[in-house]
């Protein structure tokens, strides 16, 4: 039986954090599921800290507001410190390669770095870094369909953007592929061959 999964999504503003949190909350409610979001920011529009707790669980959710998380998807080195001793053992922490500098300690938890940022550069644009962190996430974790990711971009994105959907779901797909390639090892992070 499926159970609630928690996740904690953090960064700086303008990494796209709370545009994962709001696309994944979408996705489960178009798969009928319950669903909590709760964004957390400073008031700087970029820069300033970011994050946002979302509770995706086929049961209705007690509270929005808890301390420990089942994932931790994060984009810089505070959140890194902040989040990794927050996870609960056995669960996942991924992390955007180029932005962590003091690589995660635990030995407890499954820890996945993922340079999203590199590919999104070869995708001619940064701003999809978060999609390629997202399409990792759900490969190792598949709390929803990529199918009704994509549904839930047209929601989240403005109408304006809708052009970039098929960029997205390429970083989606990068990133899918790229949780299978990454994995790591004590405290070093390694590259398996595939």
């Amino acid at each position: 039986m499926q159970k609630a999964h928690e996740i904690i999504f953090a960064g700086f503003g303008g990494q796209g954090i709370l545009s994962m949190g709001q696309i994944i909350a979408y996705a489960a409610m178009i798969e009928e599921k319950e669903v909590s979001w709760m964004p957390s920011y400073g008031p700087e529009m970029r820069g300033g800290t970011a994050n946002c707790i979302v509770i995706v669980s086929p049961d209705r959710i007690s509270s929005p507001i808890i301390s420990r998380f089942d994932s931790a998807i994060v984009l810089n080195q505070p959140s890194l410190d902040k989040f990794e001793h927050e996870l609960k053992p056995g669960g996942l922490l991924l992390f955007e390669q180029s932005s962590i500098i003091n690589l995660p300690t635990r030995s407890d938890i499954e820890i996945l770095s993922i340079p999203a940022n590199e590919e999104a550069q070869k995708l001619g644009k940064k701003q999809v870094a978060n999609m390629v962190l997202l399409g990792a996430f759900l490969q190792r974790k598949p709390i929803v369909n990529i199918e009704n990711i994509l549904r839930a971009l047209k929601k989240v994105l403005p109408e304006r953007h809708h052009h970039l959907i098929p960029l997205n779901e390429q970083a989606l797909l990068i990133g899918k592929k790229l949780a299978n390639n990454y994995v790591a090892s004590g405290n070093k992070l390694e590259e398996t061959v595939s």
